[in-house]
């Protein structure tokens, strides 16, 4: 259990860190326009790309179904 909290300490850091830097980026393009880069530029868009990864779509442990198990008596579910 301490593995974990010594890996994650790093993690949570750099995402705050990678966080940061996003936002400093952005609030450049916003507020200040005719001063920010490319650096700006390709910071602000690479973070709103990855902000639109499926993220919730991962690998699941337990085998699911599309759709449930038809009932053995052959009706339909309640409307």
């Amino acid at each position: 259990m301490a593995v974990r909290g010594v890996v994650l300490v790093p993690v949570v850091a750099l995402g705050l860190v990678v966080g940061g830097l996003w936002w400093w980026a952005v609030l450049r393009l916003v507020l200040i326009p005719q001063q920010a880069g490319l650096v700006e530029g390709a910071m602000a868009a690479g973070g709103w790309g990855l902000s639109l990864l499926p993220v919730h779509v991962t690998a699941s442990r337990e085998i699911t179904r599309a759709s449930p198990r038809r009932r053995s008596d052959g009706e339909s579910g309640p409307s």
